[in-house]
């Protein structure tokens, strides 16, 4: 009875840890990133609030470090025109199909402390990462017309 209970003991932990596809995302996702470029799917001019924060303009250039040991990281709006500062957040990366490459990126803004005062997240599609480029995908709705908002990124070298 106790080899059976050790047993599914052992299934339980395997299957809740991280697949190894994730723990190497979040491998790469370490460290310091620029969010050099968002295009939309559809040709226009679009008013989109990003993250509840800012719009598109003030957060192209803007700066981000990911750690994911404890899921956490910042951004840093830059353009001198916005409301610049530091920003956190907590995030967490899901595997939602691994044959064709999709995951689910979910980022909570939070304090300093990590908290958040809203507990509203938002969830992206994690479509590219790699050594050097990241790219998040997000559908949103537009004149009652779903579109999708690319955000792009780039890593910081050392």
């Amino acid at each position: 009875m106790k080899r059976i209970i050790v047993l599914l003991l052992t299934i339980g932990l395997v299957s809740c840890g991280s697949s190894k596809t994730v723990r190497d995302s979040k491998k790469v996702i370490k460290g310091d990133w620029t969010l050099t470029s968002i295009t939309y799917s559809k040709t226009g001019k679009y008013n989109v609030t990003l993250l509840n924060d800012t719009n598109k303009d003030c957060f192209e250039g803007s700066t981000w470090q990911f750690v994911p040991n404890n899921n956490t990281g910042t951004y840093t709006i830059n353009e001198s025109s916005c409301s610049t500062g530091i920003r956190n957040f907590v995030f967490t990366i899901q595997e939602v199909n691994a044959d064709n490459g999709y995951y689910d990126f979910l980022l909570k803004p939070t304090n300093e402390k990590n908290k958040s005062d809203t507990n509203q997240g938002f969830r992206l599609k994690l479509t590219a990462l790699s050594d050097t480029d990241m790219q998040w995908q997000q559908t949103v709705s537009g004149n009652g017309e779903p579109f999708i908002i690319n955000m792009n990124f780039n890593k910081k070298q050392k």
